[in-house]
């Protein structure tokens, strides 16, 4: 819609939907284009229909979606079996942790398009070009909440396989097939040939229909023009091999227009459509990473405070840094799960496991367990969790099972059912079976698949009901033979009561592993049960050629985010270390520390820098990702904010010169989300940004070089189209104010466009432009 609109002169600088009203011909005129070269849908022009980007105009929301919808009914008259999605991008904000936007608020934003939409009888929900799966995920939720339509989503990945946030391509699959989406897959960013891993990726893990919309290529310049370098014959010819490798719905995004759709149709006309192939794997995730229960998964324990006094302390005083720290420290001595459980009865349990599941997950790359029975709490948590979860728990009792299941089912998350009912934990290994057969029972009729089913036998102490310890092995057993779901356990219960209980742990692992056990809660720190395992996988051979065993016992691992490869405890974190993982209260105690015996220029240059370049080096590494980064720079502002009150005179006055930086989205381009980013991990590395807002004239930007002595200058843009504006604002610069260097980025921006906009430097990312303003300064 948009590379057509611009064909038919939409100026720079214009809003696109505003051509619903202005001029109506144009867009039923598309519609006709696209429907005449025989696409099964067409898409409303309502893009960026959302509060946000309308809320300077004469339009309302409801408005403009019900014009556009009303143009597309017009436009498909006199065709049989074609429909219109209302086309809904992202929203432009950064949610909270990392951002200022609530996930409530943004669900709000996509309520209010929703309902417009289904409320002027489009067909189909189509979310596209989404980098943040948690946005994504808020959107779903107002589809699903406020209408009955069937759900199409979108991301956009860059070449490495994530998006802009960090989203894997198995996060994606994992989290909007179980909120129950009818198609998913990937648009934008890439062209067909550049998208073909991805597109595989996809294939090999959805088992609902896929969607994929590529660019015409990657732009390049031609005859000093700014073009995609995929013809609509060579684009057909990718779109053919993507329906071969199982791809169900094609289509097209950046630089296509009705002739690539059609040469795609005269391509695929002969390919069967293809019915997606159902995956029969138990798989949770974090928006960034997947774990598949295909091998011995590790759910860390420490984050309950059943007899845990120092984490019950930190609860009631909302001591999040301490909690933080303790999901860190699980992360990095081998858990793959983590399970989190708030559950005290002096605090508000309800707001505390949202607050600290919200906080979990923008620190740790991990999936969350979320524990809890608390029903509300429960639901709130998994609610605005940033991914696909494992509820814990439900069990066999009529009231569990009603107030449990809907929410798994609701959500898209696992479930964790415990063998017990009204009876309690039942004795014998038979009558747990029927109490897990009865909650797979439930569980399948609403509708929730047998593969997001966990079954814990329950482990009982050793020290009290000796009799019982096989009985729960046996079920254990019983359990994957006839059910043929997962199987978790509490393994360290058995040993309460018993002296030196890792002997007792550790044996207790081994025998459950050997009925089957796929996932015990443990604590990861525990060397002698991790031991354990890792002989395990050995001996059953899911180690190949035991390399990871031979890893674990000749060297550290050499993954570890903390500096030299360290394992400390994580009470213990020094100030590198705190910025490292982004703890911004830790690194602010620890600055307070350190200016007992040192300078604050010297903190800042033998710790802080030091810090900084590190996590630069992680996140360009990739071994982190946006939000951990963010999250980074943030602690280093909180040590910045305690040094700065303790410099002397001498030391504010060379503190206070901030290297100066103005940031600008070019003239005619309205998308700034990757400006923003770049403002605040700019402002985090201690720049002074001035920023300059969105669709920014050249004079502004002169305006604002001169009046504030600037000498770097960072621009974005989108659209190939406002690439030329960004060579005239360069060209415009370097007239009025020569020793100012630019820098250039954003989604459509190439070394070689870099070039021809003649810019000084392109910056691939944010953290890209800090290093360039670094060498500038």
């Amino acid at each position: 819609m948009g590379t057509v609109l611009q064909s038919k002169g939409v100026k720079l600088g214009e809003l696109p939907e505003s051509y619903n009203y202005t001029r109506p011909e144009v867009i039923e005129e598309i519609h006709r284009e696209y429907l005449e070269a025989g696409a099964d849908f067409i898409t409303t022009n309502t893009f960026g229909a959302n509060r946000y980007k309308l809320n300077k105009t004469p339009y309302t929301v409801e408005g403009m979606i019900e014009k556009a919808v009303e143009i597309a009914k017009e436009a498909r008259k006199g065709y049989k079996n074609r429909y219109i999605a209302l086309d809904i991008g992202s929203s432009g904000k950064v949610l909270e942790p990392i951002g200022d936007t609530s996930f409530e608020e943004i669900y709000d934003i996509f309520k209010e398009q929703v309902v417009a939409g289904a409320k002027a009888g489009c067909d189909v929900i189509l979310f596209e070009t989404f980098t943040d799966l948690y946005e994504l995920k808020a959107g779903v939720l107002a589809a699903k909440e406020n209408c009955d339509l069937p759900i199409f989503c979108t991301m956009s990945f860059e070449e490495n396989g994530r998006t802009f946030f960090g989203t894997s391509v198995e996060s994606m699959i994992l989290t909007l097939e179980a909120l129950g989406v009818a198609a998913v897959g990937v648009n934008c960013s890439l062209g067909p040939k550049e998208l073909k891993p991805i597109v595989q990726q996809i294939v090999e893990k959805a088992s609902i229909p896929i969607l994929v919309q590529p660019n015409a290529g990657l732009p390049v310049i031609k005859d000093g023009q700014v073009h995609y370098n995929v013809s609509p014959k060579e684009f057909a010819r990718y779109m053919k091999e993507f329906a071969e490798m199982g791809v169900s719905l094609l289509g097209g995004c950046c630089g296509t227009d009705y002739a690539y759709i059609r040469e795609t149709i005269e391509a695929t006309c002969n390919e069967p459509y293809s019915e997606p192939t159902y995956k029969e794997v138990t798989g949770v995730c974090s928006h960034g990473k997947a774990v598949y229960f295909d091998d011995v998964r590790i759910i860390g324990e420490r984050l309950n405070p059943t007899g845990k006094k120092l984490l019950q302390q930190a609860l009631r005083n909302d001591d999040m840094d301490y909690i933080l720290k303790e999901a860190i420290g699980q992360e990095k001595q081998g858990a793959h799960l983590l399970d989190v459980n708030m559950g005290l009865p002096d605090i508000d349990e309800v707001a505390m496991l949202k607050k600290a599941v919200t906080e979990i997950q923008s620190m740790v790359k991990l999936p969350l367990q979320i524990d809890s029975s608390n029903v509300q709490a429960l639901e709130e948590a998994t609610r605005i969790y940033n991914g696909k979860p494992i509820i814990n728990s439900v069990n066999g009792k009529k009231e569990s099972l009603e107030a449990i299941l809907p929410i798994a089912k609701k959500y898209g998350a696992c479930i964790l059912g415990l063998t017990l009912d009204e009876r309690g934990i039942p004795e014998s290994a038979e009558e747990r079976l029927e109490v897990a057969r009865r909650i797979v029972t439930a569980a399948r009729e609403i509708g929730i698949p047998k593969k997001d089913i966990l079954i814990d036998c329950l482990v009982v102490t050793a020290s009290a009901q000796q009799d019982l310890v096989l009985e729960t092995l046996r079920a254990v057993r019983l359990v994957k033979e006839e059910l043929g779901v997962k199987t978790v356990l509490g393994v360290s219960n058995v040993s309460f009561g018993l002296p030196n209980r890792p002997i007792i742990n550790k044996t207790m692992l081994a025998m459950a592993l050997m009925q089957g056990l796929d996932a015990p809660i443990m604590n990861p720190g525990d060397t002698g049960m991790l031991e354990t395992i890792s002989a395990y996988r050995v001996l059953t051979g899911k180690d190949k050629d035991s390399k990871a065993y031979i890893t674990q016992n000749t060297q550290m691992n050499e993954l570890a985010i903390l500096p030299n490869g360290a394992n400390p405890e994580v009470e213990k974190l020094d100030l590198k270390q705190a910025i490292i993982v982004g703890l911004k209260e830790e690194a602010k105690k620890a600055t307070t520390s350190k200016l007992k015996e040192r300078k604050a220029l010297e903190i800042v240059e033998e710790e802080i820098v030091p810090a900084l370049n590190q996590v630069g080096t992680l996140y360009e590494e990739q071994t982190i990702f946006l939000p951990q980064l963010i999250k980074s720079a943030e602690a280093a502002k909180k040590a910045f904010e305690v040094l700065q009150q303790a410099m002397t005179k001498e030391e504010s006055s060379i503190h206070a010169q901030k290297p100066k930086v103005a940031l600008a989205t070019v003239y005619g381009d309205i998308h700034d989300i990757g400006k923003n980013i770049v403002k605040v991990i700019m402002e985090n590395y201690h720049f002074e940004v001035y920023d300059l807002g969105k669709d920014v004239p050249s004079e502004k930007v002169i305006e604002a070089v001169k009046k504030h002595d600037i000498r770097i200058v960072g621009l974005s843009a989108l659209m190939t189209t406002t690439v030329g504006s960004m060579k005239e604002t360069i060209a415009a610069l370097k007239v009025a104010c020569p020793e100012v260097k630019v820098i250039v980025g954003g989604a459509v921006l190439t070394p070689d466009l870099a070039e021809f906009v003649e810019a000084d430097y392109y910056a691939k990312d944010a953290m890209e432009s800090v290093r360039i303003a670094e060498k500038l300064c």
